[in-house]
Parts: C-alpha cells; structure tokens; sequence
C-alpha cells in the first residue's frame, strides 16, 4: 500500500440554519480544499461523501453527482455514503484505501448535512431511523433515551455515583465550550459553568440540555493523494497512517457489553496497529462528544482510562492542553456543532490545523505528530483514523 496524505482542507461555519443548499455548502468546503492543496478541478480523480439526511432535509438524492458537476469534476465517479454520524469517516477511509491502493492518485472526501434547517423534532425522528427500527424507536427509543440509558448502565457497572457522574459530564460540556468559544467556524461560541449545565432543562434523565449537542448545518472536505503526489502539492503534508472500521448490532444485541460499545474497540485497535502506535502517542483527539456521557465512555475504549475512571481526565484536567491527551480542542459535537454528515471529515480538518499550528492560539496543542478521530453512528458504526504529521 502506498501512503496517502492530506494535502488540502476546507471547512464552511457550522450554523443552525444554513441558507445554501448542501450542494453549495459541500462545494464551499472542497473549492478552499482544492485552492488550499494547488490542483485544480480537473485533477479530482473521484469525490467520496458522507451525508445522511439529504433525501428528507432537502428532498434531494444522488446530491454527490450534482457535487461533481458543479465542482467541475465532471464525470468522475462520486459516491455517497451512509453511516450515521460515522458518514464523512467512512468516505474519508474509502477515499484512502482507493488511493492507497494505486487505483487513484488525487481525490476529494468529506461530507455534508443541512439537518438544522428541518428543526427538531423532524430532524429527531429521522435521525432515530440510525436506531433498529422495527423493536427500538416503536418504543419511543431516539438517541437522547439511548445515551441516557447508557449513563445509567455506566454508574450501576462501575459503581460511580449519579451524582459524581452527573459533575463529570458536565465538566465535558464545559470543557467543549472552552475551546469551541474561540472556534471561528463553531455553531456555540460562548462558554458555560458547570453550574449552567446542571440547571439547564431535563431532556431524559440524566441528560439535560447542556449535555447533548446541536443538529448542525455544515461541511467539510479535503484532498487526499498519493506521497509522491504529495510532495510536489506541500512542505506540510498530514498523512493518513491508520484507520479502522467496526460495527455493532442494535443496542439490545450489545446489552452484556453496554456502556462500552465493543465496535469502538475493534475499530480503534485497527487504526493504532495499522499506525504502529498506541493512545499514549495521542497527542491531540476528536472524539464524538454527542452527548457529554459518550465522552467518558469514547475515553476509555480508546485507551486513555481504565473502564469506570474516564470522567477523570475532565476532573484532572487531564484531557485539557497540556494533559496526558488534549480531546475535543474543536469544541467538538456540542460547541463546535454537529451535521452528521460532516462530522468525521471536520474532525480530521481540525486536527490537519493543529498539526500545522493554524488554530486560534487560545486552543493550538504544541507540537502535534499523532492525532485521533473517533465518530460513532447510530447504534455502533464505529470509524477511526490516525493522522501523522509528515515533517
């Protein structure tokens, strides 16, 4: 297999009702990508996207063909795909294995979602279609009653206290929102106390407002190539040097290993062998963060803490710059925002600016060789990616 790097990025502002059409958000997102890596148009070999409710947002299938041509890559192969939140990760890993391979030299992933515009309860009830949908949603199950359930389990198998657990997510929250404030593409630029999160409304117990993120308008892409393509393109090449892709059954398949989602593990184990490393190499990490109780649990899958002690780091400060592994610098799912589509792919933006140092210097880790994606969709697609900076 060859090496792939990253060799250009765009992302668009993350917002709550987004006026373009996600064929002009993508597009936004992949023009500044291509301008960014010094190709043009004409080079794009193939463009892999994620997007997930375009068919009900926007009435509108097949919008990776209409990408393509308004991009003016006419007729290179598009394809869309489909995984939850995990959508854009999927495409991005695609897009490597193609290029990887030899098969292409130069192409554009990434991904986008206009959910925000449905407002909420259509957007809710779409999005709980990623939940098993002939004996889980039926019963009222949507994502916010699977991680609530999940935060239960989480304090009856590791015997921490709803009280301590409750603190500890919301010290996620804030966290989120310390470093989202000075995002300037976020969709929640303002910072909160824990004391906000814990008077903030009830949505299902124990998860109130401030612990759940935000449907999102928003896209982010980037040009892979090939290294020697690469070196030609840039001086400050990311490369892609692991990823790994898992899946878990619906939620009650995955009942005597809850809280942990067992894909996450399988799929992080990939990426590190792949990169011959492991979570102490972590510098920096984009974990999904869609509810403040999938931070711990992401954490420790992950192998930043022991099962039942990964509400610690954000007690510590452990996970904070400077820590043992800076998580969610972006602001993550709940400041930064969340177009499912597009999340994998603004995650590895994200960390592509902190390995070149371009992030506002309020959130800029020092020094960034490895960084780690982590999207969860639906019950249990699970995508990781290692990125290496490459000098």
């Amino acid at each position: 297999m060859r090496k792939v790097a990253i060799v250009g990025v765009g992302h668009t502002p993350f917002t709550f009702a987004a006026e373009k059409s996600s064929v002009e958000l993508f597009n936004e997102a992949a023009m500044d990508a291509i301008t960014e890596s010094g190709i043009t148009n004409k080079d794009v070999q193939a463009i892999y996207l994620g997007n997930v409710l375009g068919d009900f947002s926007e009435g509108q299938v097949m919008i990776q063909s209409y990408i393509a041509d308004d991009l003016g890559a006419t007729n290179v192969p598009a394809t869309r795909f489909e995984g939850a939140c995990a959508s854009a990760s999927l495409a991005i890993r695609d897009a490597f294995m193609w290029v990887a391979s030899g098969f292409y030299d130069i192409v554009i992933a990434g991904g986008v979602e206009t959910s925000a515009k449905m407002g909420t309860p259509l957007a809710t009830r779409t999005f709980a279609m990623a939940h098993d949908s002939h004996y889980e949603y039926p019963i009222g199950l949507t994502f916010p009653g699977f991680f609530a359930m999940l935060a239960h389990l989480y304090t009856s198998k590791y015997g921490v206290p709803l009280e301590r657990l409750k603190h500890q997510m919301a010290l996620v929250s804030v966290q989120a929102h310390k470093y989202g404030v000075h995002n300037k593409y976020a969709q929640f630029q303002k910072e909160i106390t824990v004391e906000d999160v814990l008077k903030s409304f009830m949505v299902c117990s124990p998860l109130q407002l401030y612990d759940c993120c935000p449907f999102s308008d928003g896209a982010a892409a980037m040009v892979l190539c090939s290294e020697d393509v690469a070196k030609k393109l840039t001086k400050k090449p990311v490369y892609i040097a692991g990823v790994g892709q898992a899946s878990s059954g619906k939620l009650s398949a995955q009942k005597d290993y809850a809280p942990r989602i067992r894909a996450r593990e399988v799929s992080v184990k990939q990426a590190y062998g792949m990169a011959g490393i492991g979570p102490d190499d972590i510098d920096v990490c984009e974990l999904h963060d869609c509810f403040s109780i999938a931070s711990i649990i992401a954490a420790e899958s992950l192998g930043f803490a022991d099962f039942g002690k990964g509400g610690e780091l954000w007690e510590t400060g452990q996970c904070d710059r400077g820590g043992k592994v800076a998580i969610n610098m972006s602001g993550g799912l709940k400041s930064k925002g969340h177009p499912i589509g597009a999340t994998g792919a603004s995650q590895a933006v994200d960390i592509v600016h902190q390995m070149r140092g371009e992030v506002e210097p309020e959130r800029q880790v020092e020094n960034v060789k490895y960084g780690l994606t982590d999207t969860l969709g639906g019950d249990g697609v699970l995508c990781n990616m290692v990125l290496q900076r490459g000098w």
